[in-house]
């Protein structure tokens, strides 16, 4: 098999094992077996599991950035560089919802290794996230544009929330539906995206001391 071969069945075979079995469970000898490579093949294009955890990972999340970015890109030309603050909103949490949920999205090997970096702890992937955080630093700067009189830790408190609920909404959508007995309908992910986004919403532009409750409400419906 050509070398780019071999690193593409690698991948293939980890995120495949990963989305069906979880990080904690996988070894690189589960891997080398599903991608019938062997074991220095795996050591040669990437030297380690928790660097081929990463690889993996930054794969899916540049192409989720890029749709991010893109989004709030749309959002602040329809305003002539001010976006409107839903929209802003929207381009931050809609791209993880849509890609995680719905019947015929969670399916995929994509959407199911996504889903569990939202519920499993990798410290390969927590370094990851601490240490890229430039595209969030352009939202940061789009809802200052929209919203001048919000101190900016208000901004960042209501940029961590938003993110907080769609990755709450992705970790326990199981939890959600039976504890309302199926009325909360997880599958529509337009109305998912819609709820997140107006409750950030109204974080943001409350006055201060509605934005304090909201927070603090929020972060307890986080735990």
């Amino acid at each position: 098999m050509a070398s780019d071969q071999t690193r593409s069945a690698i991948l293939a075979a980890a995120e495949r094992l990963y989305a069906d079995r979880g990080f904690g469970d996988v070894t690189l000898r589960d891997i080398v077996a599903e991608a019938n490579v062997n074991l220095a093949a795996v050591n040669y294009h990437f030297g380690s599991k928790d660097e081929l955890i990463a690889e993996l990972f930054v794969t899916r999340s540049l192409q989720l950035n890029r749709e991010r970015l893109r989004e709030l890109r749309e959002a602040e030309e329809a305003g002539n560089g001010i976006g409107d603050i839903a929209d802003i909103l929207r381009a931050l949490v809609g791209p993880t919802l849509r890609g995680c949920l719905g019947p015929d999205t969670q399916h995929s090997t994509a959407a199911r290794f996504m889903i569990r970096v939202n519920i499993e702890s990798v410290p390969a992937i927590r370094r990851i996230r601490n240490r890229e955080i430039d595209h969030l630093r352009k939202f940061i700067a789009a809802m200052k544009r929209t919203l001048p009189e919000r101190s900016d830790v208000e901004l960042y408190w209501g940029l961590h929330f938003a993110l907080a609920m769609a990755q709450q909404t992705v970790r326990d959508t199981e939890r959600l539906t039976k504890l309302s007995e199926g009325k909360c309908d997880v599958d529509d992910v337009d109305g998912v995206i819609d709820r997140v986004v107006r409750v950030a919403v109204m974080a943001l532009s409350a006055g201060d001391a509605t934005s304090k409750a909201l927070t603090r409400a929020m972060a307890r419906e986080a735990r």
